[in-house]
């Protein structure tokens, strides 16, 4: 079986439109449906939450974030349960 190689570019064009978390170098994650996103790293979420510490601090319809917000991770929901167990294994 041969696995297809994929570009960081080819990846986030496949989970427009899919739920994700965006975690910014701040602390803070927003969530919510992928709407768009640049080659800046601009991202456009719909539907989206804001959490600090793990808690629900707001809700927002549409929400943009600047590239510039130090380092940001985007996960798609498929990919989180892998986050999740290499994050308990670390604890």
């Amino acid at each position: 079986m041969s696995l297809r190689k994929q570009t960081p570019s080819d990846f986030l064009k496949q989970i427009i439109g899919r739920p994700v978390v965006v975690k910014l170098n701040s602390g803070v994650d927003y969530r919510g449906v992928l709407a768009c996103l640049d080659g800046y790293m601009n991202i456009a979420i719909e539907q989206t939450e804001e959490y600090v510490n793990g808690q629900l601090k707001n809700k927002y319809g549409d929400a943009f974030l600047r590239g510039n917000n130090g380092k940001m991770y985007i996960l798609s929901k498929p990919h989180l349960h892998v986050v999740f167990q290499n994050f308990r294994k670390k604890l």
